[in-house]
């Protein structure tokens, strides 16, 4: 079974690419707690970077076993989609949604989550999903700061296009062999580490020792099973390359695969989903 984690990106490039981390199932970790609490053992077989939509696509589209994480937003808050006038209901609901949203431009995306933002007051401009509440994460409506609306925008289209199976939101149809879950790193950094920052896209700040440090802590914490999605990973020959990268692209893609492997332990309790997940807004998987 391939355990894959996806760091993801909107503004694509060699500097930037898109990070995949396959983890392989080895053996459950000993635990006192029976059942789906037990966490698992899995090495890192191996990390890629694609540097174009082109190669994400081809990879996305082979035929393959896997479960993977996937660190953008599968879905917007009901409130915006529903003042968009878009539809909210039906058994296709996700799929219909991802087409409207692909049929916009990015300047036309953008438009709408400003008009929106505009007419609300301070404090209160942006839609939350129910997941955002549960995992701490920004809403997907925002543009910047991080523009997780461009990487919806980029992604879940691609998820459609592939045909790959999302439990809770699209499954009719599609490869039972290839499933896909919303993931956020920042819900497993979180408890390691709080809020203490762990990463930089700031070339000034490439050499920082707090932030390095605590990837390390990361580091740590994913080998010894001590995090919030309980898995132990043997990093092998990338451990350090995981501590080294200012950015935490590598970091960020294995913690998503950690989130993958949660997910597949929980594979006959609904993957650990909540018994019901809003098929417009979606669910970051163990939130």
């Amino acid at each position: 079974m391939k355990l894959i984690g996806v760091d993801f990106t909107s503004a694509l490039s060699r500097r930037k690419p898109i990070t995949l981390a396959v983890l392989q199932v080895d053996e459950p970790i000993e635990s006192a707690a029976p059942g789906p609490s037990t966490g698992l053992h899995c090495r890192l077989e191996h990390l890629d970077r694609l540097d174009s939509f082109e190669a994400f696509d081809a990879w996305l589209q082979a035929p393959d076993v896997w479960v993977a994480a996937f660190d953008f937003p599968f879905g917007l808050p009901r409130a915006f989609v529903e003042g968009l006038g878009w539809p909210t209901s039906g058994g296709a609901v996700w799929s219909t949604l991802t087409e409207r949203l692909q049929a916009l431009a990015r300047p036309e995306l953008v438009a709408h989550c400003r008009a929106w933002c505009d007419a609300r007051p301070a404090g209160h401009k942006f839609a939350h999903r129910a997941t955002d509440a549960t995992a701490g994460s920004s809403s997907s409506m925002k543009w910047v700061n991080p523009p997780v609306v461009l990487m919806l925008h980029a992604g879940a289209p691609r998820l459609l296009a592939a045909g790959v199976s999302l439990p809770g939101l699209h499954e009719q149809g599609t490869d039972p062999d290839r499933i896909a879950f919303e993931g956020y790193p920042g819900l497993l950094a979180r408890s390691v580490l709080g809020r203490e920052s762990y990463k930089s896209d700031d070339p000034a700040r490439r050499l920082d020792a707090p932030r390095r440090a605590a990837r390390e802590r990361l580091v740590c914490a994913l080998e010894a099973g001590a995090h919030h999605f309980e898995t132990r990973i043997d990093f092998a020959q990338w451990r350090a390359d995981c501590i080294e990268d200012a950015g935490a692209d590598l970091l960020d893609a294995v913690s998503c695969a950690a989130q993958a492997a949660w997910a597949w332990r929980r594979r006959d309790q609904r993957w650990g989903l909540p018994q019901a997940v809003d098929p417009v807004e979606g669910w970051i998987i163990g939130s």
